[in-house]
């Protein structure tokens, strides 16, 4: 008989995995050996659907190695998952308890699995996550030094100019990267026409949202997590706020935001009247984010350049 759903619960050393929230759960230790036989065991269970709650990166081995077989992969908010545990009664917590958990939400709440990734997308994706790394500790080493003494300050800018040669290294691994792909090249190059958008803009979309194009606005607002969700009750209406999504995402995209309401012809005017409405500044900030993350997937779904016109 074939079954629908396994959840998989991540740890840093093990996988606990169940499927359709049975009394049993299988374990795994989560290293390169077992991984790729935990992916070979799923695939013989020709389940429907894989969920797993995202564990802070432990996860995302694995989930390559169920995706290149083809199995279909959701990656879920943990804060989801026992929201819902709780809806059923659920309030013990153990790894065993969670993936009978993670499998019972998959299967009632059937999450939409991820765009398959290959090798070469992945790796794409480490170019430019070691990159956004290497701007934090940037960052942070900037702030160090304001309050540094002399003598630490040479060391720490000995540091950071060790910092911008790495980064701009990268910068061009991940160009290079872009360019060998003719589909990624056309994608970040389509992207670049927008006002606002810049090549790390671009190529994190590439890499971190292969379904860019693919999905409807609705979707893929709620995908990166600038779709406003309600929370009224009775009369009472309460603040709109956004929840969960691609958080590498996101910020690239508040980056650019940030740029666009500033030289954008469409969001610049966009944002001016949110706030003559008496709109917060954060608010319309999230506002113009999902304005030009549909702008961006129209354009990519329908093959045209940036044109204001069409926006």
């Amino acid at each position: 008989m074939t079954k629908e759903v396994i959840g998989i619960d991540v740890g840093k050393g093990q996988f606990d995995v169940n499927i359709n929230g049975q009394k049993r759960v299988h374990e795994w230790a989560n290293e390169e050996g077992e991984r790729a036989e935990l992916a070979d065991w799923v695939v013989e269970q020709e389940v429907e659907l894989v969920v797993v709650e995202a564990s802070g990166g432990y996860e995302a081995a694995l989930v390559s190695e169920l995706v290149e077989r083809g199995q279909a992969v959701a990656v879920v908010n943990p804060t989801r998952v026992r929201a819902f545990a709780r809806a059923e009664g659920i309030l013990a917590k153990t790894d065993k308890i969670d993936a009978r958990v993670i499998a019972r939400f998959g299967a009632v709440m059937k999450p939409a699995a991820r765009a398959r990734r290959d090798e070469a997308q992945v790796a794409l994706n480490e170019l430019i996550s070691r990159r956004r790394q290497l701007v934090e500790m940037l960052t942070a080493e900037k702030n160090r030094r304001q309050t540094a003494s002399p003598a630490m300050q040479a060391h720490i800018a000995s540091h950071m100019r060790w910092l911008q040669a790495e980064i701009k290294a990268l910068e061009t691994q991940i160009s290079q990267a872009i360019e060998a792909n003719p589909t990624w090249a056309e994608i970040a190059k389509r992207v670049d026409t927008v006002p606002g958008i810049g090549f790390i803009t671009a190529a994190t979309l590439v890499a971190d949202l292969p379904e860019l194009g693919q999905l409807n606005r609705q979707k893929i607002a709620a995908l990166v997590g600038v779709a406003p969700f309600n929370r009224d009750s009775g009369k009472h209406r309460g603040k709109r706020r956004i929840f969960g999504g691609r958080t590498s995402v996101r910020s690239v995209l508040y980056m650019a935001t940030l740029s666009a309401i500033k030289h954008n012809p469409v969001i610049k005017p966009f944002y001016q009247r949110l706030l003559a409405k008496g709109k917060l500044k954060k608010v319309a900030i999230t506002a113009c984010m999902r304005k030009l993350l549909v702008i961006l997937n129209t354009m990519i779904k329908n093959g045209q350049d940036w044109n204001p016109a069409l926006s």
